[in-house]
């Protein structure tokens, strides 16, 4: 079993971070953990690190049942069997089981300090060798910035970042394998089409800030209806009057604008989507449900793979029939990484088909 978490730690991390041990070591110990013997743990905590930090972390857990398994070692380029549990943090950069590295600065210029990145782990299971990436990226800093091309500036950041984690993984240094890239992809619709559609007939009101100019808020109005207000647009404020649209048959009608994706279609396969919207849900457990009026929702975290992997786990179509792709609970949610989100967990899960044949596939 492997959860991927960015943000770990929560937007307050230096006051948070303290607890997390405390949490890992009482997960790791629990009684519904008790058939899973092994386990690898791999946490950035290492927050004074600005050129390093990622807030990302990685767990691993084997069940009994599970009898070879091994981990790639990259610095010595081999595998190692896993045993007991381990638990690895601070330095990360130090530790030969993975490779993590954060994003250049200048990929996203717009944050004074980012903290965005990957970690991959390397897996063979029965001479079945796969990847597994961890990765989080860029997120939209304004909706008013998102709003103006189509793609956003925004998307362009994230293909560019997603691409240069597909090249590393894939580049000569170690031998090919397939990969699983799971986590929070910041993949967001196309706002612009987004708004266009959804206020197709309202008539749009520009509300600039007094000493600079600029755009500060879009009003969009019905043309008639008294004029009634269906959309507000700011920096930090998607404001649509009716939440039901990105909930209804599972917000299907709005995948027409998940495009991000489509860039990667011949390197990335996704299982259908068959839920709403991830994000960004309120913050109010009692209201779990909800989206917060923040952003436009999107379905931001994602599992995705090579086609090679698909063919590990798909080997007919009624293999389709023993995977779930979903969320996890009935009201569990994920908001924007605060301390005091009820987080959502992205459920996929499957019994791969292992055979030596896929220890060489890319």
């Amino acid at each position: 079993m492997a959860l991927h978490c960015q943000e770990f730690g929560g937007k307050n991390y230096e006051a948070s971070m303290s607890h997390v041990d405390k949490f890992v070591k009482e997960l790791l110990s629990s009684d519904a953990m008790k058939d899973y013997n092994r386990a690898r743990v791999y946490l950035d905590e290492n927050y004074k690190s600005q050129e390093h930090f990622t807030a990302l972390g990685s767990f691993y857990f084997l069940h009994e049942s599970l009898k070879n398994i091994y981990q790639f070692d990259f610095k010595a380029k081999k595998y190692k069997k896993v045993t007991g549990k381990e638990i690895y943090s601070d330095t990360l950069e130090s530790t030969p089981m993975l490779e993590k590295e954060k994003f250049p600065q200048d990929y996203f210029p717009e944050c004074k300090w980012s903290r965005k990145g990957f970690i991959r782990t390397r897996w063979c299971i029965t001479d079945c060798a796969f990847d597994l990436v961890n990765i989080h990226l860029f997120h939209d800093a304004s909706n008013l910035i998102a709003w103006e091309t189509s793609p956003s500036v925004y998307s362009g950041i994230r293909h560019k970042a997603l691409g240069y984690v597909l090249d590393r993984i894939i580049d000569q240094r170690f031998e090919k394998v397939s990969y699983f890239v799971f986590g929070d992809f910041n993949f967001r619709l196309d706002a612009k089409a987004v708004v266009e559609t959804l206020c197709a007939k309202a008539t749009m009101q520009t509300i600039r800030a007094a000493d600079t100019n600029e755009v500060v808020k879009l009003i969009f109005r019905e043309s008639d209806n008294d004029r009634k207000v269906m959309l507000q647009l700011e920096k930090k404020l998607f404001d649509y009057f009716n939440q039901d649209v990105f909930r209804d048959n599972n917000g299907t009608a709005l995948l027409e604008f998940d495009r991000e994706l489509s860039v990667f279609k011949d390197r990335l396969y996704e299982l259908d989507i068959s839920f709403p919207p991830s994000y960004p849900y309120s913050e109010d457990s009692s209201q779990g449900k909800q989206y917060m009026n923040t952003r436009c929702p999107a379905w931001c975290d994602r599992i995705l793979m090579s086609h090679s992997a698909k063919e590990l786990i798909l080997k007919s179509e009624n293999d389709e029939k023993i995977v779930i792709y979903d969320h996890i609970g009935p009201n569990v949610c994920m908001g924007d990484h605060k301390e005091k989100d009820a987080y959502e967990m992205r459920r996929f899960s499957v019994k791969p088909h292992c055979s030596k044949e896929g220890r060489n596939t890319q």
